[in-house]
């Protein structure tokens, strides 16, 4: 018979689903911090089977690269809509392997099945959300806005994945606050725009 540690598994599918919701602002910034708190052993992580691989030298190297590349390109203007583009195919991928990886506990295939119907979403989702945002920055400013809206994407992420890696169960709250101040933030400029 098959018994399922169900703390394990709802503390691994917050892990998933902040991590792959911080995909969704920046795209490597969740799974570079995915691996290095493997790497050190931080909020009990440990990656197993199949995706031990991202605790290696070079997975870490590739990611910060990868990170460094993305968090610089995205305050230049004009590239960031370039970033964005392709960006919209490749977040969730990486989100459905963050959720993926979160599942150690699983078999490689249904971890991946559970982080493509987990990760999925939640990257393209609050990818929406920014995109929402940013196409609201670059109307009302012209974009002049755009790399300090990057910023604040880039610290979110940041706060997000660290909040789901070092206390997931706090996960719900912070995607909800997110999404909230987003929301807000677009009704903002849309009533701006009616009053203009």
């Amino acid at each position: 018979m098959f018994a399922m540690d169900w703390p394990s598994v709802a503390l691994a599918a917050f892990l998933g689903v902040g991590l792959a919701a911080s995909t969704g602002l920046n795209t490597w910034l969740p799974l570079l911090l995915l691996s290095a708190a493997a790497r050190l052993h931080l909020g009990g992580i440990h990656l197993s089977g199949s995706f031990a691989w991202l605790e290696s030298n070079v997975a870490l190297a590739v990611l910060l690269v990868a990170t460094l590349i993305e968090v610089i390109a995205d305050k230049v203007p004009a590239v960031d809509h370039f970033l964005h583009g392709i960006a919209t195919f490749v977040r969730p991928l990486a989100a459905a392997l963050a959720v993926a990886a979160a599942f150690t506990k699983l078999d490689p295939v249904p971890a991946a099945i559970i982080g493509l119907m987990i990760g999925t979403p939640a990257a393209l989702g609050m990818h929406s959300i920014k995109a929402a945002t940013r196409a609201g920055s670059s109307m009302t400013t012209l974009g002049c806005a755009n790399p300090i809206l990057s910023i604040i994407e880039d610290a979110i992420s940041f706060a997000l994945s660290t909040i789901s890696i070092l206390m997931p169960l706090l996960v719900p709250i912070a995607i909800a606050l997110v999404i909230v101040m987003g929301l807000w933030f677009v009704r903002k400029v849309q009533v701006s725009e009616i009053e203009n």
